[in-house]
């Protein structure tokens, strides 16, 4: 029998292109986790015109949390955890948020906000995805939620940072 090492290399990609729902499910609640402790951290940092704001995600990412460990528990998924799903083009870009910056103790409203922005811009697209690639139920049902909640933090967030950067801040149109 003949060798066809493209064909493994193949089926090895297609393999590592997937992963468990338990394991995305997993990366997915570290991340909101780690979003609510980030906000959290910020909220006595920053500017009282963003404080508002910061205490707001802080809340939402905190419910996001709890709705990944609800589900987690649930016993009627059981049998999908383990289903092996297409690992969304934008996993990377969502594992690369579970690593929080360092802002410093007097951050910017601008740099909270570009960094603000870059997280909410890919749990949308990471949420979209695994909404498109999952059956109808409550995991598909759950990523359909997140990708709107994430779609309207950022919409927030842009906003603010158009109002704070081009018109002077939030109120001072």
């Amino acid at each position: 029998m003949e060798e066809h090492p493209e064909g493994h290399s193949e089926a090895y990609a297609r393999i590592r292109s997937k992963k468990t729902l338990g394991e995305i499910l997993e990366v997915a609640t570290t991340f909101e986790q780690k979003a609510f402790e980030f906000y959290t951290a910020l909220i006595p940092k920053v500017s009282k015109n963003l404080r508002y704001l910061v205490e707001e995600l802080a809340e939402e990412e905190k419910e996001h949390y709890e709705l990944f460990r609800k589900l987690a528990d649930n016993p009627e998924i059981e049998n999908q955890i383990q289903q092996r799903i297409q690992v969304p083009v934008e996993d990377h870009h969502f594992s690369d948020y579970v690593q929080l910056p360092d802002l410093g103790e007097h951050p910017d409203d601008q740099a909270i906000l570009q960094y603000a922005m870059g997280r909410e811009d890919a749990a949308m697209k990471q949420y979209r995805e695994l909404a498109d690639s999952t059956e109808p139920g409550p995991i598909h049902d759950l990523f359909e939620y997140l990708a709107y909640e994430e779609t309207m933090h950022k919409r927030e967030l842009e906003k603010l940072y158009y109002q704070t950067v081009y018109s002077g801040g939030p109120g001072n149109n």
